[in-house]
């Protein structure tokens, strides 16, 4: 059995308790000599998960925003299924769900000419039929996000560097030259060496107008609308629920329930047909709650505190590109700088997120010299494909609050719900995301760039029921899942797949051990207080760069772990039996992912990417071992260099 990990306290970086004491670094503190492997520009919710995911890799990135203090109110403010799921995954959903408010349901509201305002109708936000763990919405203001992100940095000893606006960049041979501007009266400029730069700054990004040839495309804004985040006395009934609220007359509100009793509501101020109310600059708030009580009439609408307000004409419009080359990137741009759109479906902080999670894996395997230049070149398709994604879904779903059709609403968010919750942004074929070929995986429910469907399974070592898609760690590891029948048919498969991963003159055994010796001696990961919970050595037993799995039908009484061949002896945390049964689940997991029993002398490989992705799947004999090695070896070569 794995050792216990046992953490020094004294090395331990500061805590979260003392988090509040921890200041962001001052301008004046920033080194210009050293030379930072990342340097992430904006430390809004984009920029954070790139810093945080990359310091638990063990990549200490340096983090520069122009604002003096992180968000205190309003902006973002909802999670969606997906990234509910990518936060427990990465051991901070707790804090988020505790306080945050979930939503199950919307109501449609509508009133006329002819008829007073009335409910339409009411349906669930999110049906039994999405197969998601978190079936709702989480409202949380963007500063709740961007708090949890910081207090885990700062156990890692990763800190925000503030009043530092990145003015530009210059490319050499050897590396990047940053630009930053302090904020303030003197504005001194001084310069960062990096080898990569991502700009997560904004609708107006710096570093996307330094990328040549990078300029936004899209439709110009259609609307102007207002937000008010405040605590709302009304007589209004679904107060409680989201809801949209037409008038024909007088536009539409979007009403949001948030944390702390407070509500969100977008009030259409100027439709694309009206002209009679002010430019966007002069939409004040009392302009503003007028409005909205003259939408919401004859019910009443009235504030005891307001905490935020806003106005905004945002277009759906795409960056152009997301990188400075598509052959060897180094300068990338993620969340707003990328993709701009309107805020109704909750969809902006969620893929701005999802944008540097996918990218924080391969700029780790990237540093760690372990990936090949096609890893992240595949960052551009991937990410800029899910934005136009967006960008057309949002164009359809604005138009139609915009006409205040409570019918086509309705129908544009059934149309796309798979794709609002998160599990349906999906990416093409490409070197990580092989094309199945494999005629008796046809009714599988597992594809090639898209996400690991959720299952459950009985850990082996301690009996205890889990969720596979929560159980392994986000440790930007590679997660290989071998599925099988009864263990004693499958053992020579299987020892065949443990000699090539252990001997260290195999592809797999030189990646694991240039792995081990980048995580031990040139990128250590900086242990938290968390990681003596999760113990994360326990999935990396053979190797930093693989976590292997097995899942069996058989039963527990039917073998010992130490039966097995020794990659999987080591691995006996990832060891799972397929035994149970659920109202979402009634066919145990192996008939869920495959659409069909396991047959009789069959092994499914299921490679699975560190972001979540499933990356390929074969079906095989007892007997193809050799073959099965080879068509792994196969994969991973064409990203991964050993």
């Amino acid at each position: 059995m794995s050792p216990a990990l046992t953490i020094d306290e004294a090395s331990l970086p500061p805590r979260a308790d003392a988090f509040q004491r921890q200041q962001d670094v001052n301008a004046q503190d920033v080194n210009e000599q050293d030379v930072s492997d990342v340097v992430i520009a904006g430390a809004g919710p984009a920029g954070l998960m790139l810093a945080s995911t990359l310091a638990r890799y063990g990549i200490r990135p340096t983090l520069v925003d122009d604002r003096a203090d992180k968000t205190t109110t309003g902006r973002a403010d909802g999670l969606q299924p997906k990234t509910i799921e990518t936060f427990r995954q990465l051991g901070l959903a707790d804090d988020l769900l505790r306080k945050g408010v979930k939503i199950y349901d919307i109501c449609f509201w509508n009133s006329t000419a002819l008829q007073t305002l009335r409910r339409m109708r009411r349906v669930e936000h999110y049906p039994n039929s999405l197969d998601v763990l978190d079936p709702f919405i989480l409202l949380v203001h963007q500063g709740m996000v961007e708090d949890v992100f910081l207090k885990d940095m700062a156990q890692r000893g990763v800190h925000v560097l503030r009043s530092l606006a990145c003015t530009g960049f210059t490319k050499s041979s050897k590396h990047l030259t940053v630009e930053v501007q302090s904020q303030g009266i003197e504005q001194n400029t001084k310069t960062l060496k990096t080898q990569y730069l991502v700009g997560c700054d904004g609708a107006h990004s710096k570093v996307r107008k330094a990328i040549s040839g990078a300029v936004m495309e899209g439709e110009p804004s259609r609307a102007v609308w207002g937000v008010l985040d405040g605590v709302v006395e009304t007589d209004f009934p679904d107060l409680w629920s989201k809801v949209v609220i037409h008038s024909e007359a007088r536009g539409t509100i979007l009403c949001i329930p948030r944390e702390q009793n407070m509500t969100r509501l977008y009030i259409e101020v100027k439709s694309s047909l009206d002209v009679s109310v002010p430019e966007t600059r002069q939409v004040t708030q009392e302009y503003v709650m007028q409005r909205a009580r003259e939408i919401i009439a004859p019910y009443t609408l009235n504030w005891s505190s307001v905490e935020w307000f806003s106005n905004y004409k945002v277009g759906q419009r795409v960056a152009s590109t997301f990188v400075d080359s598509t052959e060897l990137p180094a300068v990338f741009i993620a969340g707003d700088a990328g993709h701009t759109h309107s805020p109704k479906a909750a969809q902006g902080m969620n893929t701005s997120m999802h944008d540097t999670f996918n990218l924080s894996w391969k700029l780790n395997l990237a540093i760690r010299k372990l990936a090949r230049s096609s890893l992240l070149q595949t960052y551009q398709d991937e990410r800029r494909k899910i934005a136009v994604d967006l960008i057309t879904f949002d164009f359809e779903h604005a138009a139609a609050f915009e006409d205040g059709d409570d019918n086509a609403l309705a129908e544009n968010f059934r149309k796309n719900t798979d794709f609002i919750s998160g599990i349906g942004a999906r990416y093409d074929i490409n070197c990580l995301n092989e094309a199945i070929i494999d005629g008796s995986l046809r009714s599988s429910n597992l594809r090639p760039g898209s996400l690991l469907t959720p299952g459950q399974a009985t850990r082996y070592i301690d009996a205890n029921p889990i969720q596979l898609t929560l159980d392994i760690p986000l440790l930007s590891q590679f997660r290989i899942y071998f599925v099988v029948g009864d263990i004693q048919p499958s053992l020579s498969f299987l020892s065949l797949v443990s000699a090539a991963t252990l001997d260290p003159n195999s592809f797999f055994g030189r990646l694991s051990s240039r792995a081990e010796m980048s995580y031990t001696r040139d990128y250590p990961v900086s242990l938290s207080e968390a990681d003596s919970f999760t113990q994360p050595q326990r999935y990396t037993a053979v190797s930093k760069l693989f976590t292997y799995a097995l899942i069996t039908t058989a039963q527990k009484s039917s073998f010992e772990v130490e039966q097995l061949p020794d990659t999987f002896n080591k691995s006996r945390w990832t060891v799972y039996m397929d035994n149970i049964r659920s109202h979402k689940q009634s066919a145990g997991v192996i008939q869920k992912w495959l659409g069909r029993q396991l047959m009789c002398d069959e092994v499914v490989v299921l490679n699975v990417r560190p972001d979540g992705y499933v990356g390929s799947l074969r079906s095989w004999t007892s007997t193809q071992g050799e073959e099965a090695v080879s068509w792994l070896g196969n994969y991973y070569n064409c990203f991964l260099q050993a």
